[in-house]
Protein backbone atom coordinates (compact mmCIF):
# COMPACT_ATOMS: atom_id res chain seq x y z
CA UNK A 1 0.00 0.00 0.00
CA UNK A 2 1.29 3.50 -0.55
CA UNK A 3 -0.38 6.78 0.75
CA UNK A 4 -0.23 9.81 -1.40
CA UNK A 5 0.04 13.25 -0.02
CA UNK A 6 -1.32 16.20 -1.14
CA UNK A 7 0.31 19.07 -2.43
CA UNK A 8 0.82 21.62 -0.46
CA UNK A 9 1.56 24.05 -3.34
CA UNK A 10 0.94 23.50 -7.04
CA UNK A 11 4.46 22.36 -8.87
CA UNK A 12 6.30 24.06 -11.23
CA UNK A 13 8.72 21.62 -12.25
CA UNK A 14 10.29 19.70 -15.78
CA UNK A 15 9.51 16.48 -15.76
CA UNK A 16 12.09 13.35 -16.83
CA UNK A 17 10.02 10.64 -17.66
CA UNK A 18 11.39 7.26 -18.87
CA UNK A 19 11.51 6.11 -22.93
CA UNK A 20 8.68 4.59 -24.77
CA UNK A 21 7.54 1.36 -24.32
CA UNK A 22 5.53 1.02 -27.30
CA UNK A 23 9.05 2.90 -29.37
CA UNK A 24 11.56 0.63 -27.70
CA UNK A 25 9.60 -2.69 -28.62
CA UNK A 26 9.47 -1.82 -31.46
CA UNK A 27 12.83 -0.98 -32.20
CA UNK A 28 13.90 -4.11 -30.55
CA UNK A 29 11.91 -6.34 -33.28
CA UNK A 30 13.66 -4.35 -36.26
CA UNK A 31 16.70 -4.66 -34.71
CA UNK A 32 16.90 -8.44 -34.34
CA UNK A 33 15.93 -8.98 -37.83
CA UNK A 34 18.34 -6.72 -38.92
CA UNK A 35 21.62 -8.09 -40.18
CA UNK A 36 24.48 -6.46 -37.94
CA UNK A 37 24.34 -4.53 -34.81
CA UNK A 38 21.74 -1.96 -34.13
CA UNK A 39 21.22 0.51 -30.84
CA UNK A 40 18.78 1.84 -29.03
CA UNK A 41 19.41 5.42 -26.89
CA UNK A 42 16.91 6.19 -24.54
CA UNK A 43 15.37 3.15 -24.07
CA UNK A 44 12.80 2.53 -21.62
CA UNK A 45 13.97 -0.35 -18.58
CA UNK A 46 10.67 -1.36 -17.19
CA UNK A 47 9.36 -4.82 -17.01
CA UNK A 48 7.53 -5.38 -20.72
CA UNK A 49 10.77 -4.26 -22.11
CA UNK A 50 12.82 -6.66 -19.81
CA UNK A 51 10.41 -9.38 -21.44
CA UNK A 52 11.47 -8.68 -24.85
CA UNK A 53 15.03 -8.66 -24.35
CA UNK A 54 14.81 -11.59 -22.56
CA UNK A 55 13.16 -13.56 -25.36
CA UNK A 56 15.49 -11.90 -27.52
CA UNK A 57 17.99 -13.58 -25.41
CA UNK A 58 16.37 -16.96 -24.91
CA UNK A 59 16.19 -17.37 -28.56
CA UNK A 60 20.02 -16.69 -28.69
CA UNK A 61 20.59 -13.35 -29.91
CA UNK A 62 23.23 -11.11 -28.48
CA UNK A 63 21.75 -8.37 -26.53
CA UNK A 64 23.99 -5.80 -24.35
CA UNK A 65 21.67 -3.32 -22.09
CA UNK A 66 22.90 -0.84 -20.13
CA UNK A 67 20.24 0.78 -17.40
CA UNK A 68 22.29 3.47 -16.18
CA UNK A 69 22.94 4.85 -20.09
CA UNK A 70 19.62 3.67 -21.15
CA UNK A 71 20.86 1.97 -24.39
CA UNK A 72 20.60 -1.49 -25.59
CA UNK A 73 22.77 -3.07 -28.34
CA UNK A 74 21.22 -5.87 -30.61
CA UNK A 75 23.68 -7.68 -32.84
CA UNK A 76 22.29 -10.34 -35.74
CA UNK A 77 25.21 -11.11 -38.08
CA UNK A 78 22.61 -12.42 -40.45
CA UNK A 79 18.84 -11.16 -39.36
CA UNK A 80 17.78 -14.47 -39.23
CA UNK A 81 15.90 -16.16 -36.10
CA UNK A 82 17.90 -18.73 -34.31
CA UNK A 83 16.70 -22.56 -34.73
CA UNK A 84 15.09 -23.75 -31.96
CA UNK A 85 14.01 -25.34 -29.16
CA UNK A 86 13.76 -22.38 -27.23
CA UNK A 87 11.40 -21.15 -24.24
CA UNK A 88 10.53 -17.35 -24.10
CA UNK A 89 8.52 -16.10 -21.04
CA UNK A 90 6.82 -12.75 -21.98
CA UNK A 91 5.78 -12.18 -18.21
CA UNK A 92 3.05 -9.55 -18.26
CA UNK A 93 4.03 -7.69 -21.48
CA UNK A 94 1.28 -7.82 -24.39
CA UNK A 95 3.30 -6.10 -27.23
CA UNK A 96 6.32 -8.38 -26.48
CA UNK A 97 3.77 -11.89 -26.58
CA UNK A 98 1.91 -10.04 -29.86
CA UNK A 99 4.73 -8.63 -31.80
CA UNK A 100 7.36 -11.48 -30.88
CA UNK A 101 5.12 -14.40 -31.76
CA UNK A 102 4.92 -13.53 -35.56
CA UNK A 103 8.88 -12.81 -35.65
CA UNK A 104 8.68 -16.63 -34.21
CA UNK A 105 7.14 -18.03 -37.17
CA UNK A 106 10.24 -16.61 -39.47
CA UNK A 107 12.26 -19.70 -37.41
CA UNK A 108 12.47 -23.45 -38.04
CA UNK A 109 11.10 -23.68 -34.25
CA UNK A 110 10.22 -25.02 -31.92
CA UNK A 111 9.88 -22.32 -29.67
CA UNK A 112 7.23 -22.15 -27.07
CA UNK A 113 6.03 -18.74 -25.78
CA UNK A 114 4.32 -18.36 -22.30
CA UNK A 115 3.43 -15.51 -20.11
CA UNK A 116 1.80 -14.39 -16.64
CA UNK A 117 -1.73 -15.75 -15.67
CA UNK A 118 -3.09 -12.34 -16.49
CA UNK A 119 -1.46 -12.62 -19.93
CA UNK A 120 -2.56 -15.68 -20.81
CA UNK A 121 -6.42 -14.16 -20.62
CA UNK A 122 -5.48 -11.67 -22.82
CA UNK A 123 -6.89 -12.06 -26.39
CA UNK A 124 -4.55 -13.45 -29.48
CA UNK A 125 -6.34 -15.69 -30.92
CA UNK A 126 -6.93 -13.87 -33.95
CA UNK A 127 -3.32 -13.11 -34.83
CA UNK A 128 -2.83 -16.85 -34.28
CA UNK A 129 -5.55 -17.61 -37.39
CA UNK A 130 -3.82 -14.83 -39.39
CA UNK A 131 -0.40 -16.68 -38.56
CA UNK A 132 -1.66 -20.18 -39.80
CA UNK A 133 -3.33 -18.32 -42.55
CA UNK A 134 0.33 -17.27 -43.73
CA UNK A 135 1.60 -20.97 -42.97
CA UNK A 136 2.57 -20.80 -39.63
CA UNK A 137 2.53 -23.91 -37.35
CA UNK A 138 1.76 -22.70 -34.41
CA UNK A 139 0.36 -25.43 -31.39
CA UNK A 140 -2.60 -23.38 -29.23
CA UNK A 141 -5.15 -20.33 -29.44
CA UNK A 142 -3.57 -18.76 -26.45
CA UNK A 143 -0.56 -18.58 -24.22
CA UNK A 144 0.77 -21.17 -23.89
CA UNK A 145 1.60 -21.15 -27.29
CA UNK A 146 4.60 -23.67 -29.27
CA UNK A 147 5.59 -22.32 -32.75
CA UNK A 148 7.28 -25.06 -35.01
CA UNK A 149 8.16 -22.14 -37.23
CA UNK A 150 9.03 -23.08 -40.87
CA UNK A 151 8.34 -19.44 -42.54
CA UNK A 152 6.10 -17.44 -43.85
CA UNK A 153 5.11 -17.53 -47.24
CA UNK A 154 3.36 -13.75 -47.16
CA UNK A 155 0.91 -12.87 -49.67
CA UNK A 156 -2.58 -11.40 -48.62
CA UNK A 157 -4.73 -11.09 -45.00
CA UNK A 158 -7.41 -9.50 -43.66
CA UNK A 159 -7.24 -7.55 -40.08
CA UNK A 160 -10.07 -6.83 -38.03
CA UNK A 161 -9.25 -3.25 -36.84
CA UNK A 162 -11.12 -3.21 -33.82
CA UNK A 163 -9.53 -5.61 -32.02
CA UNK A 164 -6.02 -4.60 -31.30
CA UNK A 165 -3.60 -2.29 -33.39
CA UNK A 166 -0.85 -4.46 -32.12
CA UNK A 167 -2.22 -7.69 -34.29
CA UNK A 168 -1.49 -5.32 -36.98
CA UNK A 169 1.94 -3.57 -35.87
CA UNK A 170 3.19 -7.71 -35.58
CA UNK A 171 2.39 -8.03 -39.19
CA UNK A 172 3.68 -5.11 -40.62
CA UNK A 173 7.05 -5.72 -38.97
CA UNK A 174 7.57 -9.48 -39.95
CA UNK A 175 6.11 -8.69 -43.50
CA UNK A 176 9.76 -8.08 -45.28
CA UNK A 177 11.08 -11.31 -44.37
CA UNK A 178 8.14 -13.11 -45.51
CA UNK A 179 8.85 -14.98 -48.76
CA UNK A 180 6.62 -12.95 -50.98
CA UNK A 181 5.87 -9.84 -48.99
CA UNK A 182 2.88 -9.04 -47.29
CA UNK A 183 -0.79 -7.13 -48.72
CA UNK A 184 -2.55 -6.28 -45.34
CA UNK A 185 -6.39 -5.22 -45.50
CA UNK A 186 -8.29 -3.52 -42.28
CA UNK A 187 -11.37 -4.40 -41.76
CA UNK A 188 -13.53 -2.11 -39.79
CA UNK A 189 -12.69 0.82 -38.13
CA UNK A 190 -8.52 0.85 -36.92
CA UNK A 191 -8.06 1.52 -33.22
CA UNK A 192 -4.92 3.18 -31.89
CA UNK A 193 -4.18 4.58 -35.18
CA UNK A 194 -1.07 6.46 -33.93
CA UNK A 195 0.90 3.26 -32.86
CA UNK A 196 0.15 2.14 -36.56
CA UNK A 197 1.89 5.48 -37.54
CA UNK A 198 4.98 4.52 -34.76
CA UNK A 199 5.70 1.14 -36.49
CA UNK A 200 5.67 2.40 -39.77
CA UNK A 201 8.04 4.71 -38.89
CA UNK A 202 10.40 2.19 -36.88
CA UNK A 203 10.70 0.04 -39.62
CA UNK A 204 11.49 3.31 -42.21
CA UNK A 205 14.32 4.00 -39.73
CA UNK A 206 15.83 0.43 -40.20
CA UNK A 207 15.33 1.07 -44.19
CA UNK A 208 11.75 -0.65 -45.08
CA UNK A 209 8.77 1.72 -46.30
CA UNK A 210 5.47 0.42 -46.68
CA UNK A 211 2.62 1.86 -49.07
CA UNK A 212 0.46 2.54 -46.95
CA UNK A 213 -3.67 3.75 -47.71
CA UNK A 214 -3.95 7.33 -46.34
CA UNK A 215 -6.70 6.00 -44.13
CA UNK A 216 -4.75 3.21 -43.31
CA UNK A 217 -6.89 0.86 -44.73
CA UNK A 218 -4.68 -1.03 -46.30
CA UNK A 219 -0.69 -2.02 -45.99
CA UNK A 220 1.63 -3.25 -48.92
CA UNK A 221 5.46 -4.79 -47.66
CA UNK A 222 7.76 -5.70 -49.78
CA UNK A 223 9.89 -8.83 -49.26
CA UNK A 224 13.11 -6.93 -48.06
CA UNK A 225 15.77 -6.48 -45.75
CA UNK A 226 16.28 -4.24 -42.86
CA UNK A 227 19.14 -2.04 -42.28
CA UNK A 228 20.85 -2.49 -38.93
CA UNK A 229 21.06 1.33 -37.52
CA UNK A 230 21.16 3.81 -34.47
CA UNK A 231 17.22 4.60 -33.45
CA UNK A 232 16.59 7.49 -30.57
CA UNK A 233 14.05 6.50 -28.39
CA UNK A 234 11.64 9.28 -27.75
CA UNK A 235 10.17 9.85 -23.70
CA UNK A 236 7.22 7.92 -23.26
CA UNK A 237 4.24 10.44 -23.86
CA UNK A 238 1.71 7.70 -22.36
CA UNK A 239 3.98 8.41 -18.91
CA UNK A 240 3.88 12.21 -19.42
CA UNK A 241 0.23 11.92 -19.36
CA UNK A 242 0.38 12.02 -15.55
CA UNK A 243 2.63 14.98 -15.17
CA UNK A 244 0.62 16.99 -17.68
CA UNK A 245 -2.58 15.87 -15.82
CA UNK A 246 -1.14 16.73 -12.17
CA UNK A 247 -0.36 20.50 -13.76
CA UNK A 248 -3.61 20.77 -14.95
CA UNK A 249 -5.55 19.94 -11.91
CA UNK A 250 -3.32 21.61 -9.47
CA UNK A 251 -2.92 25.01 -11.23
CA UNK A 252 0.60 24.03 -11.67
CA UNK A 253 3.15 24.15 -14.29
CA UNK A 254 4.87 20.96 -15.90
CA UNK A 255 7.40 20.79 -18.87
CA UNK A 256 8.98 17.91 -20.49
CA UNK A 257 11.55 17.81 -22.74
CA UNK A 258 11.90 15.60 -25.41
CA UNK A 259 8.27 15.81 -26.68
CA UNK A 260 6.57 18.16 -28.65
CA UNK A 261 5.67 18.88 -31.97
CA UNK A 262 7.89 16.98 -33.59
CA UNK A 263 6.73 13.41 -31.78
CA UNK A 264 5.71 10.00 -33.58
CA UNK A 265 3.68 9.01 -30.40
CA UNK A 266 -0.26 9.96 -30.56
CA UNK A 267 -0.67 10.19 -26.65
CA UNK A 268 1.19 13.06 -27.17
CA UNK A 269 -2.53 14.15 -28.03
CA UNK A 270 -3.38 14.27 -24.66
CA UNK A 271 -2.82 17.82 -23.83
CA UNK A 272 -5.15 19.42 -26.11
CA UNK A 273 -7.95 17.01 -24.38
CA UNK A 274 -6.58 19.04 -21.75
CA UNK A 275 -6.45 22.49 -23.48
CA UNK A 276 -10.23 21.71 -24.64
CA UNK A 277 -11.05 21.48 -20.51
CA UNK A 278 -9.45 24.61 -20.00
CA UNK A 279 -5.46 24.41 -19.43
CA UNK A 280 -2.89 26.39 -21.12
CA UNK A 281 -0.72 24.36 -23.31
CA UNK A 282 2.65 25.29 -25.00
CA UNK A 283 4.91 23.20 -27.49
CA UNK A 284 7.72 23.40 -29.43
CA UNK A 285 9.35 21.22 -31.52
CA UNK A 286 11.09 19.45 -28.65
CA UNK A 287 9.02 20.29 -25.52
CA UNK A 288 5.57 20.62 -23.91
CA UNK A 289 4.28 22.62 -20.98
CA UNK A 290 1.31 22.51 -19.86
CA UNK A 291 0.00 25.04 -16.88
CA UNK A 292 -3.16 24.77 -15.18
CA UNK A 293 -5.68 27.36 -14.73
CA UNK A 294 -7.48 27.02 -11.74
CA UNK A 295 -10.72 25.69 -13.29
CA UNK A 296 -11.72 22.95 -16.06
CA UNK A 297 -15.11 22.29 -17.47
CA UNK A 298 -15.80 18.85 -18.78
CA UNK A 299 -15.73 17.82 -22.25
CA UNK A 300 -17.07 14.57 -24.89
CA UNK A 301 -13.78 13.36 -26.27
CA UNK A 302 -13.21 10.53 -28.47
CA UNK A 303 -10.19 8.08 -27.39
CA UNK A 304 -9.72 5.43 -29.71
CA UNK A 305 -6.54 6.79 -30.67
CA UNK A 306 -4.79 7.82 -27.12
CA UNK A 307 -6.29 5.05 -25.29
CA UNK A 308 -3.90 4.58 -22.98
CA UNK A 309 -4.72 8.38 -21.26
CA UNK A 310 -8.14 7.58 -20.88
CA UNK A 311 -7.63 6.42 -17.33
CA UNK A 312 -5.57 9.77 -16.87
CA UNK A 313 -8.64 11.91 -18.24
CA UNK A 314 -11.01 10.30 -16.03
CA UNK A 315 -9.54 11.54 -13.03
CA UNK A 316 -8.98 14.97 -14.50
CA UNK A 317 -12.45 15.03 -15.11
CA UNK A 318 -13.53 14.87 -11.55
CA UNK A 319 -11.97 18.15 -11.10
CA UNK A 320 -14.05 19.81 -13.71
CA UNK A 321 -16.78 21.85 -13.63
CA UNK A 322 -19.68 19.62 -15.51
CA UNK A 323 -19.27 15.70 -16.66
CA UNK A 324 -17.00 14.09 -19.38
CA UNK A 325 -17.79 11.64 -21.35
CA UNK A 326 -14.85 9.69 -22.67
CA UNK A 327 -16.09 7.65 -25.81
CA UNK A 328 -14.54 5.34 -28.82
CA UNK A 329 -12.95 3.01 -26.19
CA UNK A 330 -14.76 -0.57 -25.74
CA UNK A 331 -11.41 -2.24 -26.77
CA UNK A 332 -9.82 -1.44 -23.60
CA UNK A 333 -11.76 -3.80 -21.50
CA UNK A 334 -9.38 -6.11 -22.73
CA UNK A 335 -6.19 -4.35 -21.51
CA UNK A 336 -4.50 -5.58 -18.28
CA UNK A 337 -7.95 -5.46 -16.92
CA UNK A 338 -11.72 -4.54 -18.03
CA UNK A 339 -10.46 -0.73 -17.70
CA UNK A 340 -13.37 1.03 -18.10
CA UNK A 341 -15.36 -1.17 -15.07
CA UNK A 342 -12.29 -0.71 -13.17
CA UNK A 343 -12.23 3.29 -13.50
CA UNK A 344 -15.91 3.43 -13.00
CA UNK A 345 -15.41 0.94 -10.10
CA UNK A 346 -12.71 2.71 -7.49
CA UNK A 347 -14.00 6.19 -8.12
CA UNK A 348 -17.42 4.97 -6.98
CA UNK A 349 -15.96 3.89 -4.61
CA UNK A 350 -14.20 7.12 -3.56
CA UNK A 351 -17.70 8.55 -3.52
CA UNK A 352 -17.13 10.16 -7.29
CA UNK A 353 -20.15 9.44 -9.71
CA UNK A 354 -19.26 7.47 -12.51
CA UNK A 355 -21.18 5.27 -15.14
CA UNK A 356 -20.15 3.13 -17.90
CA UNK A 357 -21.50 3.56 -21.38
CA UNK A 358 -21.51 0.84 -24.90
CA UNK A 359 -18.03 2.10 -25.37
CA UNK A 360 -16.77 4.47 -22.66
CA UNK A 361 -17.59 5.62 -19.53
CA UNK A 362 -19.10 9.21 -17.95
CA UNK A 363 -17.50 10.58 -15.31
CA UNK A 364 -18.67 13.44 -12.68
CA UNK A 365 -17.28 16.07 -10.53
CA UNK A 366 -16.62 15.29 -6.82
CA UNK A 367 -14.39 14.73 -4.12
CA UNK A 368 -12.58 11.88 -3.31
CA UNK A 369 -12.92 10.18 -0.16
CA UNK A 370 -9.92 8.46 1.89
CA UNK A 371 -9.80 5.13 1.12
CA UNK A 372 -7.98 2.25 -0.85
CA UNK A 373 -7.60 2.38 -4.40
CA UNK A 374 -7.75 -1.47 -6.05
CA UNK A 375 -5.01 -1.19 -9.31
CA UNK A 376 -5.94 -4.82 -10.84
CA UNK A 377 -2.35 -5.44 -11.51
CA UNK A 378 -2.77 -2.52 -14.14
CA UNK A 379 -0.18 0.13 -13.91
CA UNK A 380 -2.38 2.37 -15.48
CA UNK A 381 -4.68 2.54 -13.22
CA UNK A 382 -1.92 2.63 -10.52
CA UNK A 383 -0.15 5.58 -11.83
CA UNK A 384 -3.70 7.47 -12.80
CA UNK A 385 -5.80 7.20 -9.65
CA UNK A 386 -1.94 8.48 -7.44
CA UNK A 387 -3.16 11.57 -9.05
CA UNK A 388 -6.70 12.02 -6.92
CA UNK A 389 -4.08 11.77 -3.64
CA UNK A 390 -2.78 15.19 -4.78
CA UNK A 391 -5.25 17.14 -4.02
CA UNK A 392 -7.65 15.00 -1.68
CA UNK A 393 -6.04 13.47 1.54
CA UNK A 394 -6.13 9.87 2.62
CA UNK A 395 -6.05 8.18 -0.62
CA UNK A 396 -3.96 4.81 -0.53
CA UNK A 397 -2.70 3.10 -3.88
CA UNK A 398 -2.88 -0.75 -3.15
CA UNK A 399 -0.09 -2.73 -5.30
CA UNK A 400 1.76 0.26 -5.77
CA UNK A 401 4.67 -2.09 -7.46
CA UNK A 402 2.88 -2.65 -10.34
CA UNK A 403 3.70 0.32 -12.39
CA UNK A 404 7.14 -1.84 -12.85
CA UNK A 405 5.49 -2.86 -16.11
CA UNK A 406 6.31 0.42 -17.90
CA UNK A 407 7.22 3.17 -15.13
CA UNK A 408 9.66 1.82 -12.01
CA UNK A 409 10.13 4.95 -10.34
CA UNK A 410 6.85 6.15 -10.91
CA UNK A 411 6.07 7.49 -7.54
CA UNK A 412 9.67 8.50 -7.24
CA UNK A 413 9.31 11.02 -10.08
CA UNK A 414 5.83 11.93 -8.74
CA UNK A 415 7.40 13.07 -5.77
CA UNK A 416 9.48 15.61 -7.37
CA UNK A 417 6.61 17.47 -8.15
CA UNK A 418 7.33 18.57 -4.26
CA UNK A 419 9.15 21.43 -3.47
CA UNK A 420 11.85 20.47 -1.58
CA UNK A 421 11.71 22.35 1.89
CA UNK A 422 7.95 20.29 2.63
CA UNK A 423 9.63 16.98 2.32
Amino acid sequence: MRTIAPLLRPPDATVRVPGSKSHTNRALICAALAPGTSGLEGALFADDTIAMVGSLLSLGLAVWADPAGRTITVMNPDGDIPPGPADLDVRMSGTTSRFLLPVLCLGRGPYRMDGAAQLRSRPITELVAKLRYLGAKIEGDSLPLTVHGGGLEGGSVVVQGSVSSQYLSGLLMVAPRTNRGLYVRVAGELVSKPYVHLTLQTMAKFGVEVDTHPELREFTVPAARYRPTTIAIEPDASAASYFFAAAAITGGRVKINGLGTRTTQGDLGFVHVLEQMGAVVKMTETTTEVRGTGSLRGVEVDMRDISDTAQTLAIVATFADSPTEISGIGFIRRKETDRIAAVVTELSRRGIRAAETADGMIVYPGVARPGVVTTYQDHRMAMSFALLGLKHPGIQIRDPDCVAKTFPDYFDVLDTLRPARFG
